[in-house]
């Protein structure tokens, strides 16, 4: 299944959840208030901004919220909720699709980069973010460590989350460096219904590299939007990237020379 065909009417008509899951106030809100400190008097972009999970309450903090989303399905949700006038959003993809002006910040929150399956596409991203910012702007990923370290040899699969009434399940291929990730629903009868979505899964490396090759250099690194350390042992991170002067960046091969 296509990104695009994913978020239909009916994902996009269930995918608020107020109160609860990724909605509820003790992961929402410090994602919020990071934001907000990171985007000071700024305006912020937001990659794939889905339903305004995010944009909204940031937006109510008095940052100027603009957005870029693929699914109409997903936007004409998010407009039950708030107009063009409150939240701006360019209908395109991620990678490629440009708003208007210049921005103190973009972010792309809730592993949604993995969303794009090539390399190419991930590192385009990172470009299009950095043709958005202004000279020191940040862009902000929150993004999974892949649990590779799980699986024993010939194994293929992970159960991620295992709780009433759902069944995380996570199917790797190592030798394409993808995830298809299966959502398990049931109630007491004998029914149950399953989600599926593809992901590319990218090593914090990997990412820190993708950044470099846009112009940016890693500015902190954290296991949540509180500002937990990052060990070997978290499952998530928060990853915020500096834009560089131009002028900052060495051309490919140049050494950097010790004073005689």
């Amino acid at each position: 299944m296509r990104t695009d065909e994913l978020w239909d009417s009916e994902t996009a008509k269930a995918y608020d959840t107020p109160g609860t899951g990724m909605f509820s106030p003790e992961l929402l809100g410090p994602t919020v208030d990071r934001l907000a400190e990171l985007a000071g008097e700024g305006r912020a972009l937001e990659f794939a901004i889905g339903t305004g999970r995010v944009a909204i309450p940031l937006s109510e903090r008095g940052i100027s919220v603009t957005g870029i989303e693929m699914s109409t399905a997903m936007i004409d949700q998010l407009r039950t909720k708030a107009g063009e006038s409150d939240i701006s959003v360019v209908v395109g993809d991620m990678a490629t699709t440009s708003a208007s002006g210049r921005y103190a910040l973009v972010y792309l929150v809730y592993n949604t980069i993995s969303n794009l399956l090539t390399q190419e596409e991930q590192v385009e991203c990172f470009r299009n973010a950095a043709r958005h910012l202004d000279p020191g702007g940040r862009f902000v990923i929150e993004l999974w460590v892949p649990e590779l370290r799980k699986l024993p040899p010939t194994q293929e699969a992970v159960v991620w989350q295992l709780e009433p009434g759902h069944i995380g399940l996570d199917t790797y291929d190592v030798v394409r460096q993808l995830v298809m990730s299966h959502h398990i629903r049931y109630g007491d009868d004998r029914k149950a219904t399953l989600v599926r979505s593809s992901h590319r899964y990218i090593w914090p490396a990997e990412l820190d590299l993708m950044a470099q090759l846009a112009g940016f250099e890693l500015e902190t690194r954290s296991a949540d939007w509180s500002g937990a350390p990052f060990t070997a042992e978290s499952r998530s991170h928060v990853s915020v990237y500096r834009l560089l002067d131009r002028q900052s960046i060495r051309p490919a091969g140049a050494k950097q020379c010790a004073n005689p």
